[in-house]
């Protein structure tokens, strides 16, 4: 087992290092896939990758499916930066001996936005909207009572007016906990997939291939070709240790660093302190040395329900967003 962990851990840093020998701010297309969605992790800095405790632990690492107790579902909207809408449901289903099975959707949509033009500064009377959509399916199985992995298979598309981009991603991780209620170890690689590449109507024009010439066709049906880009690929790899002060009080400390394709390493760090198994209360610190970063402090609370063999939870979570103010996320669950 120790040697399986190792190959595992080893494999998944050096395929991470080929991966980010270089790294390109703002180049990356389907930045929407970095808006975690969790509202308990979100409170926590979005220090998750340890995390195995929800069911929307999946998005920051697939390894957590090997470890959901039950099945059930979780729904978290958020009103992101410019009142732009995001929604996000992961559905979590066990499979007996076979391990887990884990569906998401992803959807951001901007609303109506006018049209404007150099010659129509104030608008053309024409509105569009910018549109994201992903869908994914996870598998996990917990290959002994320390060791989980997991796996997620991911179809995206982004829609500007009449415009789309197409592509296929994979998630991978790996978690290790050192003992049932000890340390535990955690990394993942998301959005590790195919470049992007917009086509659409609006991308079509007339063209007139020798504008010098008289008597040539001037209004020939031509297209516009982008450029292909790559997705936002993120490694992240973590600490994280549950706390126990007598049977009322637990606390869960995590660490996560992240390595990201298109942007600066960071660290980010945050705590969770549950009463009674049932009212929770989060802080963090997200991205820590980021160049440039306008994320910061990230403040939140929860409660959680059980009866018999039907659990819910709600979930708040307030992030700072510097001179882009803020972002807040509500978390619905049920499992059973």
């Amino acid at each position: 087992m120790r040697r399986y962990f190792l190959f595992t851990a080893t494999t998944t840093i050096l395929a991470a290092g080929a991966l980010f020998a270089q790294t390109k701010t703002g180049t990356a297309v389907g930045q929407f896939l970095l808006i975690e969605p969790s509202a308990r992790s979100a409170a926590m800095g979005n220090a998750g990758v340890t995390m195995s405790a929800e069911i929307q632990s999946a998005y920051f690492n697939p390894a957590a499916i090997g470890l959901f107790e039950g099945s059930g579902a979780q729904f978290t909207h958020s009103t992101w930066l410019a009142d732009i809408a995001y929604d996000y449901v992961g559905v979590a289903m066990k499979l007996g001996d076979l391990g887990n099975f884990y569906v998401s959707l992803t959807a951001l949509n901007s609303g109506e936005i006018d049209v404007r033009t150099v010659e129509q500064p104030l608008g053309t009377g024409e509105k569009y909207t910018v549109a994201d959509l992903s869908f994914g399916l996870g598998y996990g199985r917990q290959i002994s009572d320390r060791f989980s992995l997991g796996i997620q298979a991911n179809y995206l598309q982004e829609r500007i007016w009449h415009s789309t981009m197409d592509a296929f991603s994979l998630n991978v991780g790996t978690l290790y906990r050192i003992s049932a209620d000890g340390l535990r170890i955690g990394a993942s690689v998301s959005n590790w997939g195919t470049r992007g590449r917009f086509d659409g109507r609006d991308l079509r024009i007339l063209f007139d291939q020798n504008p010098d010439s008289f008597g040539d066709n001037r209004s020939l049906p031509a297209a516009l070709f982008t450029d292909g880009f790559p997705l936002p690929i993120l490694f992240r790899v973590g600490v994280g240790m549950p706390l126990t002060f007598g049977e009322d009080n637990r606390v869960f400390v995590a660490v996560d660093a992240f390595h990201p394709s298109d942007n600066t390493e960071s660290v980010s760090v945050g705590a969770e302190w549950l009463f009674l198994n049932t009212f929770a209360l989060r802080g963090g610190y997200q991205h820590l040395f980021q160049q440039d970063a306008e994320v910061g402090l990230t403040l939140g609370a929860g409660l959680q329900y059980a009866m018999d063999d039907l659990e819910l939870n709600f979930d708040y979570a307030w992030a700072e967003y510097g001179r882009l103010e803020k972002a807040q996320r509500v978390t619905l669950g049920v499992r059973f």
